[in-house]
């Protein structure tokens, strides 16, 4: 579904995503792990089209920039961006009609509803708390239904019951078929969310793991995230790149098998 091959994105002389390359496939859930300045929130930016980047990225054979690949490609950003003269049901009004999206009324009363927002309804964008603000953002984010959706720490600012309500969305999301990366440094947040996990330090991956592969390896996620980000060992890793190893990545030690106005 998405692959990006040899993706490098500097500010000025420093490498904020250092030739990174990986593939998912269609259907997964992705896990991006890493720590502040890891090089996560860029990836994504680049894979969306918001940044120039060198490489290439796809999304299911075409390119990310393609008008084809934006229908399939969904994005919840970190930080909402709304419209202050704009209330809660215009917010999402305005995004049905971008995307020229057909009986969509019930979806937004739907997904209004589970987020606990449906008697903000009428409330402008700047009248929202952060956590409501938030919450808003993922119901954009999740209207127009993508095949692929890309999610950068979600659950920042968010109260139990919506946590709880992403986490159920994730799973119904998986259950049919669509394909996400769900960003984080939260590792106890996406504990029990993913089928893969890619970790990023310094720009560079540092691994790219399954959840069959960590299970068979005794490692919990916590474990290999410090294994790996800590990087105490000179040795290659055996599970970057899905088998591969860049020759100049240091890597953790093996452990277990696996790695030691308004109107």
């Amino acid at each position: 579904m998405l692959d990006v091959s040899h993706v490098t994105k500097m500010y000025g002389k420093n490498a904020a995503v250092d030739d990174l390359s990986f593939h998912l496939n269609p259907g997964e859930v992705t896990v991006l792990l890493g720590p502040n300045g890891a090089g996560k929130s860029t990836l994504m930016k680049s894979v969306i089209g918001f940044l120039k980047y060198r490489g290439e990225i796809t999304v299911a054979g075409y390119s990310n920039k393609s008008v084809e690949a934006r229908r399939i490609l969904g994005y919840i950003p970190e930080m909402p961006a709304l419209y202050p003269n704009l209330t809660v049901s215009e917010h999402m009004e305005f995004l049905a009609r971008a995307y020229r999206m057909k009986d969509y009324k019930d979806r937004i009363v739907q997904l209004l509803t589970r987020f606990e927002l449906w008697d903000k309804h009428t409330k402008f964008g700047d009248e929202l708390s952060k956590g409501m603000q938030q919450k808003l953002n993922l119901c954009l984010g999740l209207l127009p239904d993508p095949q692929m959706l890309m999610l950068d720490e979600p659950m920042i600012g968010l109260d139990p019951h919506a946590i709880k309500e992403l986490k159920t969305i994730i799973d119904e999301m998986h259950g049919s078929g669509k394909t996400l990366l769900i960003s984080t440094h939260i590792i106890d947040s996406v504990d029990m969310l993913w089928d893969r996990t890619l970790i990023l330090q310094g720009g560079k991956l540092k691994a790219n793991v399954t959840r069959e592969e960590l299970d068979e390896s005794g490692q919990t996620l916590e474990e290999l995230f410090f294994d790996v980000t800590e990087g105490v060992s000179g040795q290659e890793m055996s599970m970057v790149n899905s088998g591969e190893t860049a020759e100049d990545e240091p890597a953790a030690p093996k452990k277990r098998g696996l790695f030691s106005g308004r109107r």
